[in-house]
């Protein structure tokens, strides 16, 4: 005898609904099948005809019991007279009396088949004809189904979409609602890591289980089951942090001992380790697209990189645990391997460069390199220093190449001082260490320039003047050297001074600088010459009342405001222009106000303004340095703000120091150097002892002309402090001079851009693709060609097919047409050596360095290096192929060189 069919609680009520309706009355309902409800499911209610039937389910194997059954409902006080008795059970149609059968609904027994029930709750007319045998997902429908019944839709009720619908319904995996589910890995992974999803899959049915994984399977991939085998032993929140281990053990160089640890972790989840690879390739893939997520821009990055941080967390935990974590090493996206690789950086400092530079290759190749930003720069920081350590010692020949040198190079090794020194964000002690000893011998390295600087500053110093520099820019010329000729012609420049700034807080401040906001220019340098940032020598000793009052009067000058307030204005006076000069208290805005209304108003006006920013200088005085060790343009006081109002009125700025500072980096309990005829922290008229010099000359304007100064860093001879200034080191007497022009703006006459490329040192950038000199960018004409070949604007005098892949490009057929449709197009010297200084730089280059290559060919300045390049897209993207584009926000020029060759020489180099 056949298997009686079962039914379900809902398999009832459906067929009351449909049954009910038409039944004239009865309240007898035999139905062939068994009940599946339990005995604690057997009395309930259905609305049939817009009123509520009381149900009473019970189960019977033989005629008498369903007999006395009935009896006893009929005899049951039943007001209504409407409830309804549901017969189930084995016992066989011809063995019902007619008597029995007169009461029944349709007279007979009814038959239950979930395929049509199923059709009916999601109002289909047939059904998908896989879905007839598959009687898990039938009855799983039938349980399933929401409060507010299955979505309607479609005549036909295909597999997938109730599969979807039941995924929805049953694990939380999607909408119920939606007619589509974008079901992929990383929703099936981020699925393991919710709070009810892999309890809720444990808990069905093991048919149902192994259904839907079987879809699962189809639908994701082969990931799909040993997924929902950790999610169905209760550990689907390890799903992810397994897989990525896994990744790293199959990598690892003892796969095998450590496949075997991971079968200890995988237990029963695991069917064969062939199913291991697909697995872990999910996994990683998953957790890759997090780390992209967290690394972008879009509001979702933060909860990412919460989701990273902690997968990959668990992950090495659960290697910890199973001792896997000597096995799989370094490994490219675990955090332990993050470690694991600067800690081997951290012990390839102390060596040459080649060593280091390959342990931070490894180090920014692991997955976390840019979510460990902070920790990565400061690895790439201590990478330079070690370069600067292997490069030759530049000799100080002069104080002027001695201050030109600091700010081009030396000021950066104390900017990289600066941000190794707060220490590596994951207070590893062995890496904390290594940064120790670099930074001592960094030091060291840094007091042999200074003495030998110290000793030029002597000689020079005995004869120095504004008469006499001896190639020196000294600070009482910086206003008639960097700011008057940025007055010329109505100029307005803006002159900032920074009490206190640096070199090493200049490069910083600088490198900060949005270029679509501002471009940096240098006067134009003699022939032969390259352009370079100006540096000036302070007024000795380096204090704020002797070189600042002789910087804002352009002559040796010593005092406070109101000394420096009348000397700014005599200077600008003698040449036939207002001035206004702000100080600390003058330039703040009161409440509600970002700057003082005076200084916009005169921001407005055709005056020259000056404002002096105390912050730097206050701060090293308080005992207070910047907010990381370092200072940025968000540290100190109002100088964004300043900045922006320079921008917004066409302002040119001038952005310098009265004099720099070193730091306190001394053990605390140091004591100060006893002294005779002390001056200051930094200077004093006492016999020079070791670490001091003697300066006397023309521009030493204290001690009666006369002074001791410390050279070393670690002198002092007044209380403590976080930094101090009135010596002779290169980081106090070197003035560093900024000067910016607006980036929509024209560049001022008499002066050229000095592109970002060209502001760092080479051992700053070591492999970097940017090269060092725009020179070396564009190949430009022999140095003597005459006057009449210099007028040749379009020279690019080469045979069609021959020369560099720019003059090639420019000669061939596609660029000539295209370049009759773009007006004021550069020539095609211009345009031919732009594209070989790209391809030189590996295809990406700062606008401004892109102008810089087509002046250094043509000779002609390009002064809106932005709209230069937007010229160029135009002249290059021949029927839209970004050939060349702007990226990175317009900080970047690239270059394409597969679509140049296909588009301009035919695919060939």
């Amino acid at each position: 005898m056949a298997a009686r069919p079962a039914a379900g609680r809902r398999a009832i009520e459906v067929l009351l609904e449909t049954e009910l309706p038409g039944a004239e009355g009865r309240r007898l309902v035999l139905v062939d099948a068994t009940y599946e409800g339990g005995d604690t499911d057997t009395e309930f209610t259905v609305r049939v005809d817009g009123r509520n039937r009381r149900v009473r389910i019970t189960d019977q194997d033989s005629p008498l019991g369903i007999t006395e059954a009935w009896q006893r409902h009929r005899a049951e006080e039943d007001p209504d007279d409407d409830s309804v008795l549901v017969v189930t059970g084995a016992v066989p149609a011809d063995q019902l009396g007619w008597d029995l059968r007169a009461h029944a609904v349709r007279r007979r027994l009814l038959t239950i088949d979930p395929a049509d029930i199923v059709k009916q709750l999601f109002g289909a007319t047939d059904l998908d004809a896989r879905m007839i045998g598959e009687r898990w997902l039938l009855d799983a429908l039938l349980e399933a189904e929401p409060v507010d019944g299955w979505p309607r839709g479609g005549a036909v009720l295909t597999r997938d979409r109730a599969v979807r619908a039941l995924l929805a319904a049953r694990l939380g995996l999607g909408d119920t609602t939606a007619d589509t589910l974008d079901l992929d890995a990383d929703t099936l992974f981020a699925w393991t890591r919710t709070a009810a999803g892999p309890a809720r899959f444990a808990a069905l049915p093991t048919a149902e289980r192994d259904g839907i994984g079987a879809w699962l399977e189809r639908a994701v991939g082969p990931a799909a089951p040993t997924l929902l085998a950790l999610a169905a032993d209760h550990r689907g929140g390890d799903a992810l942090p397994l897989g990525v281990l896994a990744s790293a053990a199959l990598s690892a160089q003892s796969a095998e001992a450590a496949g075997f640890a991971l079968g200890t972790l995988f237990g029963s989840a695991l069917a064969s380790f062939d199913a291991l690879r697909p697995f872990a390739d999910a996994a990683t893939g998953v957790v890759t697209r997090w780390i992209a997520q967290a690394e972008g821009n879009s509001p979702q990055r933060t909860d990412a990189r919460s989701r990273v941080d902690a997968v990959l967390a668990q992950a090495d935990r659960l290697a910890a645990d199973a001792r896997l974590s000597t096995l799989i090493g370094a490994d490219r996206m675990l955090p332990s391997g993050y470690r694991s690789r600067l800690r081997a950086l951290a012990a390839a400092l102390d060596g040459r460069v080649a060593p280091a530079e390959a342990a931070l290759r490894r180090l920014t190749d692991h997955q976390l390199s840019v979510l460990n930003a902070e920790s990565t720069e400061m690895a790439r920081t201590a990478v330079r220093l070690v370069r600067w350590l292997n490069a030759p010692l530049q000799t100080v020949e002069s104080a002027a190449l001695g201050v030109q040198g600091h700010l081009a190079s030396s000021g950066w090794a104390d900017l990289a001082v600066g941000v190794l020194s707060e220490g590596d964000t994951s207070r590893d002690t062995v890496v904390g260490e290594a940064y120790h000893r670099l930074i001592g011998a960094v030091r060291a390295r840094r007091a042999t320039l200074d003495e030998e600087f110290a000793r030029s500053l002597a000689l020079w110093t005995e004869t120095a003047s504004q008469q006499a520099p001896g190639g020196a820019l000294l600070i009482e010329d910086v206003l008639a050297e960097a700011a008057a000729p940025l007055a010329r012609e109505g100029g307005r420049p803006l002159i900032l001074v920074l009490d206190g700034m640096s070199a090493d807080v200049a490069v910083q401040l600088a490198g900060e600088l949005d270029p679509r906001v501002w471009t940096e220019v240098v006067p134009k340098p003699r022939p032969g010459k390259e352009p370079a940032r100006q540096a000036a020598v302070s007024m000795l000793p380096s204090l704020t009342t002797i070189s600042r009052a002789s910087l804002l009067s352009g002559q040796p000058a010593q005092g406070g405001q109101s000394v420096e307030r009348n000397g700014f204005a005599a200077f600008w006076r003698k040449r036939h222009r207002g001035a206004h000069l702000f100080h600390k208290g003058g330039y703040e805005g009161p409440p509600g106000h970002r700057l003082a209304p005076e200084l916009l108003e005169t921001l407005a006006s055709d005056d020259i303004v000056a404002v002096v920013v105390n912050t730097i200088d206050d701060a090293l005085a308080d005992g207070r340095e910047g907010a990381r060790g370092r200072w940025g343009i968000g540290d100190i006081a109002k100088l964004s703000d300043l900045l922006n109002a320079a921008r917004d009125y066409g302002r040119p700025v001038v952005l310098v120091s009265d004099h720099g500072h070193v730091l306190d980096r001394t053990p605390r309990g140091h004591q100060q150097t006893e002294a005779d005829g002390v001056g200051g922290a930094r200077w004093c008229t006492g016999t020079p002892r070791q670490g001091e010099t003697v300066l006397a000359g023309p521009r030493v304007l204290a001690g009666n002309g006369r002074i001791t100064a410390a050279w070393r860093e670690d002198l002092r001879y007044t209380a403590r402090q976080a930094g101090y200034h009135g010596g002779a080191s290169l980081a106090e007497v070197t003035v560093p001079v900024i000067t910016l022009a607006p980036s929509d703006g024209p560049i001022p006459s008499g002066w050229t851009l000095l592109p970002a490329e060209r502001t760092a040192p080479d051992w700053w950038r070591g492999g970097e693709t940017a090269p060092a000199h725009v020179d070396a960018l564009a190949p430009g004409p022999a140095k003597s060609r005459g006057k009449k070949a210099d007028q040749q604007s379009e020279g690019i005098f080469m045979l069609p097919g021959q020369g560099t892949l720019g003059e090639q490009a420019v000669q061939s057929a596609p660029y000539k047409a295209q370049r009759e449709f773009v007006r004021h197009a550069p020539s095609e010297k211009a345009v031919a050596a732009v594209l070989d200084a790209l391809l030189a730089a590996g295809g990406k280059l700062s606008p401004a360095a892109v102008a810089a290559a087509a002046q250094t060919a043509t000779g002609k300045s390009q002064r809106n290096p932005e709209r230069f390049a937007t010229v160029l897209e135009r002249l290059l993207n021949i029927d839209g192929y970004g050939v060349l584009q702007l990226v990175e926000s317009g900080r970047t020029v690239q270059l394409d060189k597969t679509l140049l060759q296909q588009q301009f020489l035919g695919g060939t180099a």
